[in-house]
């Protein structure tokens, strides 16, 4: 049976009312959508530009299916959603991406495992349920490995390094005595990632890949489209393509992959949501990652997902806030170029993403130097 295309005027839900969601929500009522959301903060970010907003914990089946009878769609901007609700979802409107798709991304055991199944490239991992099994999986991985819960954990959070077997212990202790995933540590040239949108009728499109770089395992800065050698680039995009057509994933999937220095890519994880990395699409391409999410989940023609200028973007930490006199937005708002995105969030807490600084240039090189000038004057 042919898929329904939900034309402008119809209703989409969003399960999240955070960041993602907000500037889901803009992009949705731009191409004329009503839109609602849930989400158990009472404050969140989305609120203030939805029609409706539930208040209600991500479990409450019943909450999220009134939400689905509301709407022609349903989507996501967290993927740490219980299978249950989503299931509740399901049974009342489309979700895109579906319940399957959810069930493989959100275990890391259970994402590794199904990468290997369809020979996706990753690196030497090991699942461990058991202190022992860890010290055994880190022991046989090298020592120097990155433990991380299987279920959770987001921004770093979740994650341990170790540096020997014998801070095994240590790291079971600290992230909550849990199956883990064990991966070794590998020697790393760049962080990239892409982003592919499918809709329901098969159209896939996917955009350059985007380098990133970390601090303290947060995205601190992005730049698109991502300084590396044309064969890396399709060779990225080839690898998410065939891993969003597998998944058969109806939306969005960001696909993170690790660049070694011996030239090798293999992936690190997905997101079948918009992503932090991409929020430069916003000045960068044709078409931005939260317009191509509601095109792609609305079933409507896929955008351009050509960049007609390099852009790079920084993240703004509530760390900032926090320090005396605060981010300095009159600055940055005077440099030609960039541009403040703020997310609406009332309380700054240290490591919370408040918004985003974005900054365009002729060339890749000019728009990081300018991103990175820009936050120079923030104060950050």
């Amino acid at each position: 049976m042919k898929t329904r295309t939900i034309l402008p005027g119809g209703t989409i839900g969003i399960l999240g009312g955070g960041q993602l969601g907000r500037m889901m929500a803009l992009a949705a009522r731009t191409l004329g959508y009503q839109v609602q959301a849930l989400d158990p903060d009472p404050a969140c970010s989305a609120r203030f530009v939805v029609d409706q907003c539930y208040t209600a914990d991500f479990s409450n089946a019943e909450e999220a299916a009134r939400l689905a009878r509301a709407c022609d769609v349903v989507t996501l901007e967290i993927e740490k959603i219980p299978l249950t609700t989503l299931r509740a979802v399901a049974q009342q409107a489309p979700l895109r991406p579906g319940p399957s798709v959810l069930e493989v991304v959100q275990n890391r055991g259970r994402q590794r495992a199904w990468l290997a199944k369809h020979g996706f490239p990753q690196g030497p991992w090991q699942q461990s349920d058991t202190e022992s099994a860890l010290a055994t999986a880190a022991a046989q991985l090298g020592g120097r490995c990155f433990v991380k819960v299987c279920e959770g954990g987001y921004d770093g959070r979740g994650q341990y390094q170790v540096k020997s077997a014998t801070e095994s212990p240590e790291a079971w202790r600290e992230l909550g005595q849990r199956p883990v995933v064990v991966e070794a540590a590998l020697d790393l040239e760049a962080e990239l990632s892409v982003l592919v949108a499918r809709a329901p009728n098969g159209e896939v499109v996917v955009y350059p890949p985007a380098y990133n770089h970390h601090e303290e395992r947060i995205l601190d800065w992005s730049l698109l489209p991502g300084q590396v050698p044309p064969k890396v680039s399709t060779e990225a995009m080839e690898i998410a393509r065939t891993m969003a057509t597998a998944l058969e994933v109806e939306g969005l999937l960001v696909v993170e992959m690790f660049l070694l220095k011996d030239g090798r890519l293999l992936v690190n994880e997905l997101a079948p949501r918009p992503h932090n990395s991409f929020h430069a699409t916003e000045v960068a391409c044709l078409t931005s990652q939260f317009e191509q999410a509601v095109r792609a989940v609305c079933n409507l023609p896929l955008g351009s997902v050509e960049v007609v200028r390099p852009a790079a973007i920084v993240n703004l930490l509530g760390d900032l806030w926090l320090r005396e006199g605060g981010p300095k937005f009159e600055a940055v708002l005077a440099m030609p170029g960039v541009r403040l995105h703020l997310y609406g969030k009332r309380e700054a807490r240290k490591g919370r993403k408040m918004g985003h600084l974005s900054a365009v240039g002729s060339t890749p090189e000019e728009a990081l130097a300018r991103i990175k000038a820009a936050r120079q004057a923030l104060g950050v």
